[in-house]
């Protein structure tokens, strides 16, 4: 059996990206530990029984150049939640900036939101929660 765990989030720093998902987001730290005296293997994930994501300090100019273009100015990740209201209305009160309105899909209602580095994220209120809520 396989099943994805981490996917690299490249950064410009370790302490201000955990501040960020951490902090602001309520991602789940769930490792931080020192490799060399500038490189650190931290781990966040937005609830521990889902993928997460190592969050990498840029080290080359290349991976620099990297930090929120990962995707190319696509959508770079996917989040799911149960109540998309309540999500931007607790993020937006934390400075999370989105990008217009919640809309509706086939698959449910999403909004695109945008971190400290300019990736852009998804957040899914998919359809199957909102049905066996009640909500429209």
């Amino acid at each position: 059996m396989l099943h994805l765990d981490l996917v690299t989030i490249v950064v410009d720093d370790y302490d201000r990206a955990i501040d960020f998902y951490v902090g602001i987001l309520g991602f789940v730290l769930t490792e931080d530990s020192k490799l060399t005296t500038d490189k650190r293997w931290v781990v966040i994930r937005p609830s521990l029984d889902s993928a997460g994501f190592l969050i990498a300090k840029a080290a080359k100019t290349e991976q620099a150049a990297a930090i929120g273009r990962q995707a190319g100015g696509r959508v770079s990740f996917f989040l799911h939640t149960d109540n998309i209201d309540e999500q931007l209305q607790l993020w937006s009160s934390r400075g999370v900036q989105f990008e217009g309105t919640p809309r509706a899909e086939s698959y449910g209602r999403v909004v695109v939101f945008v971190d400290i580095y300019g990736n852009r994220w998804d957040l899914i209120e998919p359809q199957s929660t909102r049905v066996a809520d009640g909500s429209d």
